[in-house]
């Protein structure tokens, strides 16, 4: 899948998503890149995706003007997972969704706990 195809994907994803959901993602930008690098992932641990910002839980009055928040998916690791394509567009769709969790304050204990850690 190229990079065209995987955008595809995404913004699929973000289309399917119920409209709440969409309408509460506020000041936040969804990117795509091909590995996370150094810069996002030192560990080195092969990230599908990666929420960086200030969760709405954690938000003071005093975030308006802000840089937007940012979730990153990463193509090449998703490709890796050596999935059918179906299976690879639901899985985009689950690190997508997992990485929206975050945006609004739900960490990755309670994802563990209800199957989308």
């Amino acid at each position: 899948m190229n990079s065209s195809e995987f955008e595809a994907v995404v913004a699929d994803a973000l289309a399917a998503l119920p409209e709440w959901v969409r309408e509460a993602m506020q000041n936040i930008k969804v990117l795509v890149e091909d590995e996370a690098g150094e810069h996002l992932d030192p560990d080195g641990e092969g990230l599908l995706g990666l929420y960086t910002g200030v969760p709405l839980t954690e938000r003071e009055s005093g975030n308006a003007g802000e840089l937007p928040d940012v979730i990153y998916l990463f193509r090449i690791p998703h490709l890796e997972m050596g999935l059918p394509a179906e299976a690879l567009r639901e899985e985009i769709a689950k690190t997508l969704i997992h990485e929206i969790a975050h945006y609004f304050g739900i960490d990755d204990d309670h994802l563990e706990d209800i199957g989308w850690g």
